[in-house]
């Protein structure tokens, strides 16, 4: 087991959570755009943190007085696809707030996101891999994980949108052949098991998203947009997303 989980076993025997304990993982998650805070007395800008934006702090109880012009959040799978992000500065064309956790969520990222969608009351697009590790990066940010089901309520963001990459965006933006993997048969039969998740059962288009991928047997990465030009992401497609409210 990972020191996570051992982290996480503690903090359940005791009844109580890991940033009670102050006992947590290095700074994992990062944050850029339309959002202000105070971290622990300091005012943080997160327009102007520079191009990477801000370390999203182990101790979210330290923060407070969050504000927001933004009309959405974008939640990121990748940290390459977030420095795309946040290095043409797209949050100042289109007003959000933009989060990765680079891969999988750690906790201080699901707690600090679920702390801004409450209080901020804005949307959450989610932007991953089109694969089944993408959709279940996602439905640990929405429901959480077996093992943290004890802190459920401050670490979940139930109502979160698929807006990308879905398996149909790869035809409807033409993707190339070359940038379209073929699906292991772990991936396969990852995504059969899924289908029978609750948080995929209670969205149809969800599952008629998880369908065409178990059917094609393909998959994408977010990169694969770039091979329209490393700009594509955010001069053509989240444009035209968000101009469609292609979302589900």
């Amino acid at each position: 087991m990972d020191s996570d989980g051992v982290l996480d076993d503690v903090a359940t025997m005791i009844g109580c959570t890991r940033s009670n304990l102050h006992v947590v993982a290095s700074d994992k998650g990062l944050v850029v755009g339309r959002i202000q805070f105070e971290e622990d007395g300091d005012y943080i800008d997160c327009t102007k943190m520079g191009v990477g934006g801000k370390a999203i702090p182990p101790y979210i109880d330290k923060i407070e007085n969050i504000t927001s012009d933004a009309e959405f959040i974008l939640l990121v799978e990748k940290e390459a696809a977030y420095m795309r992000l946040a290095e043409d500065r797209f949050y100042n064309r289109y007003p959000c707030i933009i989060i990765t956790a680079k891969g999988q969520p750690d906790v201080a990222t699901r707690m600090f996101l679920s702390r801004a969608t409450a209080q901020l009351k804005i949307p959450v697009l989610g932007l991953v891999d089109s694969d089944p590790y993408g959709l279940k990066i996602l439905s640990v940010y929405m429901s959480g994980s077996k093992n943290m089901s004890y802190d459920s309520a401050s670490l979940t963001t139930p109502d979160i949108q698929w807006l990308g990459l879905r398996p149909s965006d790869l035809d409807r933006y033409d993707l190339p052949d070359q940038c379209r993997l073929d699906m292991t048969e772990n991936d396969i039969k990852t995504g059969k098991e899924l289908m029978k998740e609750d948080f995929i059962l209670k969205n149809p288009a969800w599952m008629k998203e998880l369908a065409i991928m178990v059917k094609t047997k393909k998959k994408a990465e977010i990169q694969a947009l770039s091979s329209f030009g490393f700009q594509y992401i955010t001069e053509v497609y989240l444009p035209r997303k968000l101009k469609e409210g292609d979302w589900i």
